[in-house]
């Protein structure tokens, strides 16, 4: 492929792209990704995670590049059991993964995973709005591209064809280890000033299996385990959790999340606005949106605009009730049932206003009650890269050999325990989170409770 621009990047130095990529990356969708946030509301935690969706997709271009060239490597060293990858295929891969989060609205996982009043963003429909529609869609079209793009991200009519879309395709931008988190982890690490502890050299044993057409790493050598790319498999694992832990699951971040989510709500519960109003936002646009819907005119817009000033001014909700996993895994399915199923927003806002009534009784003012879950499951991707283990005569799932690897088994459990359901509230004084706090036992029996109002700094 002819490259034919060179764009410096903070993280990885010079990517090149090709002149159809420069193409795809100048229509109107694309330009849209500078405008929405990779981390959403990060910064109000880390002043630095400015950075947009629109360069995590040309990184992530470019370390699928990476990625071909180590196949591409493996292969000549073994041509018989290794397949290689041709010019063409790597043209198909790389736009796709250019375009793979280009569907994406802003703070799209508080809205799709949390409230579930959207499909995610990766779903086939709204991949097939996405990349059919407007000019991004025309222009895959004129470059031959479009149903094979949409393939290798999960959509349109070849999807499940295999024999024109092998599984490396997608594996090479959407596996457990894989292009995505090899630029998302990078950069995210520079622009929260956090340590990020993997060697990159790992790139370098990505195989592609002749027979069955799989993406694999190499964990086998004469019969004994490599112990030294095992551990790199392990310790990329351990930085997305350390990430989750201490930059996507952040309890300011939720807290922040939360209030757009719920003003979202408010907009489509009062029938204000719908779906396709947030696909073409950015962040800002999306705010100022949502600051002039009218919703019902009358109490939702009063609850509306109260939850947007506070994130204009970073006055977040202060936490008073917190029901980790660990606490509450015999309660967790019927939380998620009673609050967090499809269409159930009616009973959450019922238990809501049943606490803010109780509250304000007790304390003679008005105040806000919000129930929120940042995930309604941790979508747990650790063990799904394929590995070729000694003593196996196939490619199976890292998962399946968790049992020969303790780090993993751990890892597993403690991305699990992440999983938290929430209750904020407007009031800031301890003393007075604790009175609300004490209504809680009666709207979530069995459930416990660990969180200690006057034990660590809110938000």
């Amino acid at each position: 492929m002819r490259k034919s621009s060179v764009i410096r990047d903070p993280v990885h130095g010079d990517i090149r792209l090709t002149g159809e990529e420069i193409a795809l990356l100048d229509t109107p969708q694309m330009q849209r990704m500078r405008g929405v946030r990779q981390l959403g509301m990060a910064y109000l935690v880390y002043p630095g995670a400015h950075h947009t969706r629109f360069e995590h997709m040309i990184g992530s271009c470019h370390m699928a590049s990476r990625m071909i060239d180590a196949i591409r490597r493996q292969a000549e060293l073994d041509p018989k059991r290794l397949r290689t990858i041709t010019r063409e295929e790597e043209r198909v891969i790389r736009i796709a993964a250019l375009l793979h989060d280009v569907t994406h609205m802003p703070f799209g996982h508080n809205i799709e995973d949390q409230t579930g009043l959207f499909e995610r963003h990766d779903t086939p429909r709204r991949m097939e709005l996405g990349l059919r529609d407007g000019e991004l869609g025309r222009c895959l079209a004129e470059l031959g591209l479009q149903d094979e793009v949409l393939a290798v991200l999960d959509s349109g009519p070849l999807a499940h064809d295999r024999s024109r879309v092998p599984s490396y395709w997608r594996q090479i931008i959407s596996d457990t280890i894989c292009s995505d988190i090899f630029d998302y982890l990078k950069r995210d690490a520079y622009f929260t000033g956090l340590q990020l502890l993997y060697d990159p050299r790992l790139i370098e044993s990505f195989k592609v299996d002749a027979h069955s057409g799989n993406l694999f790493i190499d964990v086998e050598k004469r019969g004994l385990v490599r112990e030294d790319v095992l551990s790199e498999i392990v310790r990329i694992l351990e930085a997305r959790y350390y990430f989750s832990e201490r930059v996507y699951y952040h309890h300011a971040k939720i807290a922040a999340g939360a209030l757009v989510a719920k003003a979202v709500e408010y907009a489509i519960v009062s029938g204000a606005a719908q779906e396709s109003d947030f696909h073409r936002q950015t962040d800002e646009s999306m705010i100022a949106f949502l600051e002039r819907l009218d919703y019902d005119g009358g109490e939702l817009r009063a609850r509306a605009q109260r939850l947007l000033a506070r994130l204009r001014t970073r006055k977040l909700m202060k936490r008073c009730g917190v029901y980790p996993l660990s606490s509450n895994q015999s309660v967790q399915q019927a939380l998620l049932e009673r609050f967090f199923s499809k269409g159930c927003h009616a009973e959450r806002l019922a238990v809501e206003r049943r606490i803010e009534a109780r509250a304000k009784a007790k304390l003679g003012r008005d105040v806000d009650v919000m129930i929120y879950v940042p995930a309604r499951r941790m979508q747990l991707k650790e063990a799904r890269i394929h590995v070729r283990f000694p003593g196996s005569s196939d490619l199976r799932p890292l998962s399946e050999f968790s049992a020969h690897v303790p780090r993993l088994l751990d890892l597993e459990t403690a991305y699990r325990n992440l999983w938290k359901f929430y209750v904020l509230t407007s009031e800031s004084e301890p003393g007075a989170i604790a009175a609300v706090q004490e209504l809680l036992p009666d709207e979530f029996p069995g459930a416990v409770n660990v969180y200690s109002p006057g034990a660590a700094p809110s938000p």
